[in-house]
């Protein structure tokens, strides 16, 4: 079995979640394991560290990711069964949203910097550009 405790922090939208992964990490001596896309804006902050540290953890992410956006869910898993880091993102490496995927596969979209510091999105694929 797993020595450390397993914490969750689940968000609708990708802002709440980054919210509630900083103040996890701030809050107390956690590791951040990864993140997971579930899919339709889902996303879930895995920590990893004592169980009070993980608890301390995801009260202060849910309190965050409750400020900026929607929290769907909080769990802590004191003991986690080793069967279970069969389905844990490792490094973060699991789940990409829609948008990395497409930029690891080379198309897609790539957000650049306009006026006024917001981001506006061109498109990457040259077939998709149309000369005059």
């Amino acid at each position: 079995m797993s020595l450390e405790a397993l914490g969750m922090v689940e968000t609708k939208g990708f802002v709440g979640a980054v919210e509630a992964a900083d103040a996890m990490v701030k809050a107390a001596n956690v590791q951040l394991v990864g993140k997971e896309y579930i899919g339709a804006g889902y996303v879930t902050i895995f920590v990893r560290g004592d169980v009070g540290a993980v608890k301390a953890a995801t009260d202060a992410g849910a309190a965050a990711a409750r400020r900026v956006g929607e929290l769907i869910s909080v769990h802590v898993i004191p003991r986690p069964h080793n069967e279970v880091e069969r389905v844990i993102p490792k490094g973060g490496k699991i789940g990409l949203s829609p948008d990395e995927k497409s930029l690891q596969s080379g198309g897609g979209r790539q957000l650049m910097s306009g006026d006024g510091g917001q981001a506006t999105a061109r498109s990457t694929d040259a077939s998709k550009t149309k000369s005059k």
